[in-house]
């Protein structure tokens, strides 16, 4: 009984730190400026209160990926 318990104590918890967890993105264009643009416009349609850029390729194209923050 005691460890049914603690396995329902863990599931919620794992439940309700799920929902604060971050929504990641990406966008890919030809400048660093481009691509960050498509980024705010995600962040924007998705609510999100602000992002940070977690990653930036720059190659023959720019790739980027950010983290959503509510």
């Amino acid at each position: 009984m005691k460890s049914i318990k603690t396995f329902v104590a863990v599931i919620a918890l794992a439940t309700s730190f799920g929902s604060f967890a971050a929504q990641t993105v990406t966008a890919t264009a030809s400048t660093i400026d481009g691509a960050e643009a498509k980024i705010a416009a995600q962040a924007q349609e998705a609510g999100a209160s602000s992002y940070k850029i977690t990653q930036a390729f720059s190659g023959n194209r720019v790739h980027m990926t950010a983290e959503l923050n509510k």
